[in-house]
């Protein structure tokens, strides 16, 4: 299974165990020490058993919708339309949930009682309520969850922050080529949707497990734990698909901005400290001399005219099989004290 469809199960997965949580609190709020006004009064064992049913399958609803907004509304339409959107996909499934509650629940408890009248029911208008907040509250969560990056909010939740730990990583430093002069001959408003496009683009890095850890102007920061970089080439591999990705794309950017993006990158790997950083704006920051060698080593595309170096430590780790690597020599690296090896890579 790709890394793209793992990280849509795990979207899908998220929500069922959320809806069920949420049908169960529901449950538990509606059940112990109150007095049901509507017609459908329900135990709390049958409540239980409810939100266990009816969980994974509207889980299962929101979660792809959830996926649908991601991968094919977001940045592809108006603020406006994508609220629109899915407030028609949440009024849609709140009136799923409504019809699914009918159609269990009167013959469950031996009520008889009309469509019409189970819809108005003093009882359910809370329940409508709370449903919509729900799925209000799981979309938030769910685009606070990106803009974190993979599976970082549930680290930070648990702590594993919180204090400084080493982990061995691969940097990855992307810099878009003449950044200044697509500034100046676009403008900064179009400059900067020329940004967004390049940076939507390079959402495929994501099959090859890559984590976006920083946007610094037109420069991405890319990471990888190391043995996930290592495997396959991904940290090779999602270079070129990114690459690519923009050459199939390059007569829309031509056609809208009269230009084509290039990227040029540099890649380390060794050991960094991850930590929580800040007091009002909390960021997962990586601190050490691997990330300065990275940017280092980027740094130097231009003057040896290659399009991606790596340095020695990362390519003696990689099993190098689809590429040609050609050794560049030692060179000096301002703010370090000892030459470091580069290797230029081509398909």
């Amino acid at each position: 299974m790709s890394f793209k469809n793992r990280r849509r199960w795990r979207i899908i997965a998220t929500y069922c165990i959320g809806w069920t949580l949420a049908f169960i609190f529901l449950t538990i709020v509606r059940g112990v020490g109150t007095i049901e006004q509507g017609v459908i009064d329900i135990s709390l064992m049958q409540g239980v058993l409810f939100a266990f049913f009816m969980g994974p399958i509207f889980g299962s609803i929101s979660g792809y919708a959830q996926i649908l907004t991601d991968e094919k509304f977001y940045r592809r339409t108006s603020a406006r339309k994508l609220f629109f959107i899915r407030l028609v996909i949440s009024i849609a499934f709140l009136i799923t949930l409504v019809l699914v509650a009918y159609i269990v629940f009167p013959p469950l408890l031996g009520v008889e009682i009309s469509l019409r009248g189970f819809i108005l029911d003093k009882g359910s208008f809370p329940i409508y309520f709370y449903v919509f907040c729900v799925d209000v509250f799981m979309a938030a969560l769910s685009q606070i969850n990106l803009m974190f990056g993979g599976n970082n909010l549930w680290k930070m939740l648990q702590g594993k922050f919180y204090t400084p730990h080493e982990e061995n990583r691969i940097f990855m430093f992307l810099d878009l080529q003449s950044s200044t002069q697509h500034a100046e001959v676009l403008g900064h408003i179009k400059y900067s949707t020329f940004i967004q496009d390049c940076f939507n683009d390079l959402g495929v890095v994501i099959e090859d497990e890559a984590e976006i850890y920083q946007y610094v102007g037109d420069e991405v920061i890319l990471t990888w734990q190391l043995k996930d970089g290592l495997r396959n080439q991904n940290c090779i591999n999602a270079f070129f698909r990114f690459k690519n990705q923009l050459l199939k794309r390059q007569a829309y950017y031509k056609e809208t901005y009269n230009c084509i993006p290039f990227f040029k990158a540099g890649l380390n790997d060794g050991v960094v400290t991850a930590t929580e950083v800040g007091k009002y704006k909390k960021e997962i920051a990586y601190h050490g001399d691997t990330i300065n060698t990275a940017a280092r080593i980027q740094g130097q595309c231009n003057a040896y005219n290659q399009e991606i170096l790596i340095s020695e430590s990362l390519k003696t780790k990689l099993d190098i099989t689809n590429f040609h690597c050609n050794l560049l020599g030692n060179i000096t690296l301002r703010g370090k004290n000892t030459d470091v090896q580069i290797y230029a890579v081509s398909q």
